[in-house]
C-alpha cells in the first residue's frame, strides 16, 4: 500500500503523463467528464459521477475504422492503425469499471473488436472509491462494492490523503512507473481504509435504492416479461431523446457510417441508441415500429437478455445516471418498480 497528498497529486499526473496518455475528470463550463490531462486541466475528482461515463476511452463516441482514396479510377483503402500508446483511466468508479467489463462480453467474444481490443491492451484502469455515493445510486444491488474498486490500481481519498494499493500485473507495473511520487503506508494506515470503508457502507444501506429487489429478473424471465401489459403505460411519457443511451456506461449500441472527403470516403462507426426510431433502419425498414416496442427493447437488454447470454451479468451496474438524467424520469429503477407491484408478481 501507498500514499501521496493530494496536493502532491498534479506531480503523479505529470509522471503518468511523461510516459503514457492520462484520462481523468475534467472540469469544463461546470461540467465533469473525463478528458485528456493538462496542465491546465482543472482536475475534479470530488464529484462522484462525470456526466458520461468514462466508457469512451475504450468505446469512442466516433472513431474512424478506415479511409478510401479515390485517384481517377484506382481505389485505395487504409485501415485505421490500432491503438499502440499505453494510457491510464484515472479516478473511474467501482460501477463503471463493472461497465468495462460488461463491455468486455460484448467486444472481446468472437469475433474479437480489434479496436476495442487494442484500447483495452494498452489502457490501465485506476478506480477510487466512492467516498460518499448519492441518492440516485444503486451499485449494490448489482453486487458491486462501491467501497473496494476492482481494477488495476485501488486507491481511496481520505482527509487529504490518497491511499493507492495494486491490483493487478498492470497496476504493478503503473506503481512502479510512478512510485518516485508515493511513500509507503505504516501497516497502521490500513485501519483507516477499513474505516473508510465501513463508513461508505453504512451511508449505502442508507440509499432509497440500495435494496431495490431484481426478483423475476433474469435470463428465463423472457415471455413473462414481455408479454406484462405493463410496457403499455410506462412507456407513453418516453421522449425518445436517447439520453439514457448516451449516458449510460454499458449501453454498446453503434452504426456505421460514411463521410465524403470529396477524395474518397472515411468510414467511422459512432453511438446510437435501440430509442431512435431509426435504429438498424434497412431498406424494408425496422423491426421494432413503435416506441413501445424500443422502449421495452431497452430495459429487456438489461436485465433479461443480457444475463440470459452471460451466466446472470446484469448490463446495468447502478450507476444512476439514467436517474438523473432522463427528462421524464424514466430510468431503469422505475421500470423495476412497476413490475415489484404487478399483482400476482410477489408472493
Amino acid at each position: 500500500m501507498y500514499q501521496i497528498a493530494k496536493k502532491n497529486l498534479p506531480a503523479l499526473f505529470q509522471r503518468i503523463a511523461e510516459e503514457q496518455e492520462l484520462y481523468l475528470p475534467v472540469k469544463v463550463s461546470n461540467q465533469v467528464n473525463f478528458a485528456a490531462w493538462d496542465k491546465d486541466a482543472e482536475v475534479d475528482l470530488d464529484t462522484l459521477k462525470t456526466v458520461k461515463s468514462p466508457k469512451d476511452a475504450f468505446f469512442p463516441q466516433s472513431e474512424n475504422l478506415y479511409t478510401v482514396q479515390k485517384e481517377g479510377k484506382k481505389l485505395s483503402i487504409e485501415p485505421e492503425a490500432l491503438k499502440e500508446q499505453k494510457f491510464v483511466v484515472f479516478g473511474m468508479k467501482a460501477c463503471d469499471v463493472q461497465g468495462v467489463k460488461v463491455l468486455d462480453n460484448v467486444f472481446l467474444s468472437e469475433p474479437v473488436d480489434t479496436f476495442y481490443s487494442a484500447r483495452r491492451e494498452h489502457g490501465t484502469i485506476v478506480a477510487m472509491a466512492c467516498h460518499e455515493p448519492e441518492e440516485s445510486c444503486f451499485c449494490k444491488a448489482f453486487g458491486i462494492d462501491c467501497a473496494s474498486p476492482d481494477a488495476d490500481v485501488a486507491v481511496w481519498m481520505i482527509e487529504e490523503e490518497l491511499y493507492w494499493k495494486a491490483l493487478t500485473e498492470k497496476g504493478e507495473a503503473l506503481t512502479d512507473l510512478v512510485k518516485e511520487c508515493l511513500i509507503e503506508s505504516p501497516k497502521a494506515e490500513d485501519e483507516k481504509i477499513e474505516a473508510e470503508k465501513t463508513a461508505i457502507h453504512k451511508i449505502v444501506e442508507k440509499l432509497p435504492y440500495s435494496n431495490l429487489s431484481l426478483e423475476g429478473w433474469n435470463g428465463e424471465a423472457l415471455e413473462e416479461r414481455f408479454d406484462s401489459p405493463i410496457w403499455e403505460t410506462l412507456y407513453k411519457p418516453c421522449l425518445a431523446c436517447g439520453t439514457c443511451t448516451f449516458v449510460c456506461p454499458t449501453c454498446q449500441c453503434y452504426d456505421i457510417k460514411d463521410y465524403d472527403t470529396g477524395h474518397g470516403v472515411q468510414r467511422y462507426r459512432c453511438w446510437d441508441s435501440c430509442m431512435y426510431s431509426d435504429f438498424t433502419m434497412m431498406a424494408h425498414g425496422n423491426n421494432r415500429t413503435s416506441q413501445l416496442q424500443r422502449f421495452r427493447q431497452r430495459f429487456m437488454h438489461k436485465l433479461v437478455y443480457y444475463p440470459a447470454n452471460n451466466n446472470g451479468m446484469y448490463s446495468c451496474v447502478g450507476c444512476g445516471r439514467c436517474v438523473e438524467k432522463c427528462p421524464s424520469s424514466l430510468n431503469i429503477v422505475k421500470v423495476i418498480k412497476a413490475f415489484e407491484k404487478q399483482g400476482g408478481d410477489k408472493e
